[in-house]
């Protein structure tokens, strides 16, 4: 494992139900799982940036954190779209429905947050 985050969840079966079907529309999968922890990444692999979701060491209630949000790449507008559906499909809450955003001149991107409420987000960078 190269690099990581880790999001807290406080119901594990219903936050891996999330972001089995979310990471799934931009080929991402779990590849490590254990009791109150699963890890996910490009294509199962393992490799490059991973992401665990998992239950707070201290067994403390897991929250979100103010200002901080996770971006995930889409390779086209088309991907951004089936992320943005799983999520609504799963228990996630809209933050901005997909559309073109101010950030740059091929910004199409939209924000979620998960069961838990940590804000996600995925993005499109590239023409169209």
């Amino acid at each position: 494992m190269e690099t990581y985050i880790t999001l807290g969840a406080n119901d594990s079966a219903q936050s891996n139900a999330f972001y089995d079907a979310v990471l799934a529309t931009i080929n991402w999968q779990s590849h490590m799982d254990f009791p109150g922890w699963r890890a996910y990444s490009e294509q199962g692999k393992g490799k490059g940036l991973v992401l665990w979701i998992a239950k707070p060491f201290d067994q403390q209630e897991a929250t979100a954190g103010n200002g901080t949000m996770v971006g995930f790449r889409a390779n086209n507008h088309a991907e951004v779209d089936a992320f943005y559906a799983a999520a609504m499909a799963c228990g996630g809450q809209d933050e901005g429905a997909p559309g073109m955003r101010p950030y740059g001149p091929n910004w199409y991107a939209a924000y979620m947050r998960d069961p838990t409420g940590n804000k996600i987000a995925i993005v499109c960078n590239e023409a169209m």
